[in-house]
């Protein structure tokens, strides 16, 4: 773990500077006299999930759909299972060059290790992050909440140096979490997406609060919003929606953004 947050470190201090490589020549290797270290094509067919130790931010997973994309993607929603899940419970947000790169499980590090390669390489005019839930339910192992931060702040410091447009998505709400049942995240999901919208601000990005549309008084999600209490179900995705579409809409219009 301590290597894998040597990466991210290294990755939050290069985030803070444009990227000028889009336009460098593709690198060619030797082949190696042996299928290993570093290969053309690394990903099995399809997107198979490698083992954890050998694809950690499961790489994989989007490679061979980036490359068939015929045209740069208007909008990308990237995140954990509650973007994922989105895409069938809502196909119609997913219409007219708006793509979906969620990933079940994943924590901010794995989604910041993702980042160039599924959304600062497809050049969209406006990306949708939405990341936090498996942070707090330590999914990847322990972290703080510098950490969680930091991420986003790499994420937005890359974003913003290519030109692409910051849609910031809350945490959505939620009591407990059923594969970490001794974990109480109400009141912490609260701190979080406090931090989350006055950085949106201060950065000039759009915060998207579907915790305020999903929540009941206790911070749990509203009756008919989530089967399990933490992944929303076709209702809960409905009531999320018009604020999606009203964040990408503002993201779109904000000032002094240069769309490549």
């Amino acid at each position: 773990m301590k290597a894998v947050r040597g990466v991210l470190i290294a990755a939050g201090l290069l985030a803070a500077m444009p990227v000028h490589a889009q336009g460098a020549a593709t690198i060619t290797l030797p082949a190696n006299t042996a299928p290993e270290g570093m290969v053309e094509q690394p990903c099995p067919e399809g997107s198979a999930r490698l083992q954890p130790q050998a694809d950690w931010a499961w790489l994989c997973r989007y490679q061979a759909q980036n490359r068939l994309l015929g045209s740069r993607p208007r909008v990308v929603f990237i995140g954990d299972s509650i973007t994922e899940f989105w895409l069938p419970k809502s196909p119609a947000l997913f219409a007219g060059g708006t793509i979906d790169r969620g990933i079940s499980g994943q924590t901010s590090p794995q989604i910041l290790l993702r980042f160039y390669q599924d959304v600062i390489a497809l050049r969209p005019r406006v990306v949708h992050i939405m990341i936090g839930t498996n942070d707090l339910a330590g999914n990847t192992g322990l972290n703080s909440p510098e950490e969680f931060t930091n991420n986003i702040k790499a994420m937005t410091d890359l974003a913003q140096a290519n030109g692409i447009a910051m849609a910031i998505g809350s945490i959505p709400p939620a009591t407990r979490f059923p594969w970490k049942p001794a974990l109480t995240p109400a009141a912490q999901i609260v701190v979080l997406n406090r931090w989350l919208a006055d950085f949106a601000k201060a950065r000039g990005a759009v915060f998207a609060d579907y915790y305020a549309v999903l929540a009941d008084e206790q911070g749990a999600m509203k009756p008919g919003f989530s089967g399990d209490g933490v992944h929303p179900t076709a209702a809960g995705y409905a009531a999320m929606e018009p604020v999606a579409r009203k964040a990408i809409a503002e993201a779109l219009r904000l000032p002094g953004k240069q769309r490549r």
